[in-house]
């Protein structure tokens, strides 16, 4: 078993997915388009949001991550939830934690902390709060 974050980013996942690319060398494994998929049993998607990411996959190290426009409302909400990014090194630390903050809003500044030398708390320019650590 094991829980993967689903993050659902209101109309801008393509530009999230660019964002993540660049920033912490997410690599896609898939993009679903909602023109790609069956319509709903309410009746068809609007045209507006036929180009819009239905369902997209990333590898991040690791892990795999989660993504779509959902309601393509434009308004995200990451209330409650934070992502947690572990690095080998400091200077990865530093780096990708830069990349994060890049349009976005340090919440606790990158620093050395009695359980890592290097922690950081940041929240990216799509909403979404990112923990950084040394393991």
């Amino acid at each position: 078993m094991k829980v993967e974050p689903y993050l659902s980013f209101d109309g801008r996942c393509d530009e999230a997915i660019e964002f993540y690319k660049t920033a912490i060398g997410a690599k896609v494994n898939m993009v679903m388009r909602f023109k790609d998929g069956p319509p709903p049993p309410s009746g068809p998607f609007p045209p507006e949001i036929m180009d819009k990411v239905m369902h997209a996959s990333m590898q991040i190290g690791d892990s795999i991550v989660m993504a779509t426009d959902g309601h393509c409302t434009g308004k995200t909400n990451f209330a409650g939830t934070s992502l947690s990014l572990s690095v080998a090194s400091d200077a990865d630390a530093e780096r990708v934690f830069a990349a994060l903050s890049n349009g976005g809003k340090v919440t606790m500044p990158m620093g050395k902390t009695f359980f890592s030398s290097r922690f950081g708390m940041v929240t990216d320019k799509f909403g979404v709060p990112w923990m950084v650590i040394v393991q």
